[in-house]
C-alpha cells in the first residue's frame, strides 16, 4: 500500500484551496479534526477494512455521524474521500491541513513535554527563542510527563531540542561507552 502521507497530500492541499476561497480555515479545521477523531476510531475501522461493508454504506455512516457538523462542501469532501477508500489517510489530510495553514499563516506548532510545570515566563522565553531559531511565530502546546526525571523536550516538525535530564544521561551513556 502507498504511504498514507503521500495519499494525503492532494486532498489536504484540495481542502487547504476550498478553505482559503471560502476565507474558513477555522470550520474547516475543526471539521477535519472531527472526522480524523471518527476514522480513527476502531469500530470505525473495523467496519472499514471489512469485506461485508461497502463503500456506500461506510458513506452513509459517515453522513450519520457528521450529521450537521460540518458544512456542504465539507460533507461532500468527506463523502468524496470515503467514496474513494481514502478514510485511512482522514487523520494524515487533518495533520497536513494544519502544516498547510500554519505555513501559510507564518505560525508553526511546538510541543514542550515537561517534566514540571512550566511557567508563562518560561513559555514566553522559550517562544521567543524558538521564533528566532525558526523565523516564524510560534504555537507552543504544554504536555507533563512525569517520567521525563526533569527538564523538557521541544519539538516541532523535524527539530527535537532534548534538555531533558533522561536525554542529558542517555548522551552521557553514549560517550562512556565508545
Amino acid at each position: 500500500m502507498a504511504n498514507v502521507d503521500h495519499i494525503a497530500r492532494p486532498y489536504a492541499q484540495a481542502v487547504f484551496e476550498l478553505a482559503q476561497e471560502a476565507d474558513d480555515h477555522e470550520g474547516w479545521s475543526a471539521g477535519l479534526k472531527f472526522v480524523a477523531v471518527v476514522a480513527a476510531d476502531p469500530s470505525i475501522q473495523t467496519l472499514v477494512h471489512s469485506p461485508k461493508f461497502d463503500r456506500a454504506q461506510l458513506s452513509a455512516l459517515f453522513d450519520d455521524i457528521i450529521g450537521d457538523r460540518l458544512s456542504g462542501p465539507a460533507r461532500n469532501f468527506i463523502k468524496v474521500v470515503v467514496q474513494n477508500g481514502r478514510v485511512d489517510a482522514l487523520p494524515a489530510i487533518a495533520t497536513q491541513f494544519e502544516a498547510l495553514r500554519a505555513a501559510a499563516q507564518g505560525t508553526v506548532e511546538a510541543e514542550v513535554v515537561s517534566a514540571q510545570d512550566v511557567s508563562e515566563g518560561q513559555l514566553k522565553k522559550l517562544a521567543s527563542g524558538l521564533e528566532k531559531r525558526l523565523g516564524r511565530k510560534v504555537n507552543l502546546k504544554v504536555r507533563r510527563d512525569e517520567t521525563l526525571l526533569g527538564g523538557a523536550i521541544v519539538r516541532t516538525g523535524d527539530l527535537v531540542i532534548d534538555g531533558s535530564a533522561r536525554g542529558h544521561l542517555a548522551k552521557l551513556a553514549s560517550s562512556l561507552a565508545r
